[in-house]
């Protein structure tokens, strides 16, 4: 079973919940969160959570450890299943203006941008890293594969 539901106020991401389907394995359906904060906002999560006082674009907050590349079951987390019967796989925080910057910057789209890092921030939440190479190179297959299934590329 693979549905992803992505809670959010501000913009619908059924593309994004489409797009993941098959990049995990699930007896249940998953469900993250997405808040959009200020430059201000982000910068205090990141200080306290990860002790770097500066502004960042995108911040994960996964609820479940030891996901990465396993099938993900109720009867392992009978504490984040939610009353619908999803599995919370955590939060995500992302700053607008720091994203619309690196559009900017990288000279690509802000749609291009914020689909990176919703993308980005989910791989997170399902238990993927980028500090050892491999891992590095693992992470960002998947993340091209994602945007590619939304027919997003580089190139926008």
């Amino acid at each position: 079973m693979n549905n992803l539901h992505i809670y959010c106020d501000q913009l619908d991401f059924s593309a994004v919940e489409s797009a993941f389907e098959g990049e995990y394995l699930s007896d249940a359906p998953l469900a993250a969160e997405i808040v959009f904060v200020s430059a201000e906002e982000i910068k205090e999560l990141n200080a306290k959570h990860r002790g770097k006082d500066a502004v960042t674009d995108v911040l994960s907050f996964p609820s479940l450890d030891g996901i990465r590349c396993k099938k993900i079951l109720k009867k392992n987390f009978p504490f984040d299943i939610g009353e619908d019967g999803e599995i919370f796989i955590g939060s995500i925080a992302i700053c607008e203006d720091r994203a619309k910057e690196q559009a900017e910057e990288y000279g690509h789209s802000y749609n291009r941008e914020l689909h990176y890092l919703i993308v980005h921030g989910l791989c997170h939440l399902l238990g993927y890293d980028h500090i050892e190479e491999a891992d590095k190179k693992e992470m960002r297959e998947k993340e091209e594969r994602i945007l590619g299934k939304m027919g997003i590329t580089r190139e926008d």
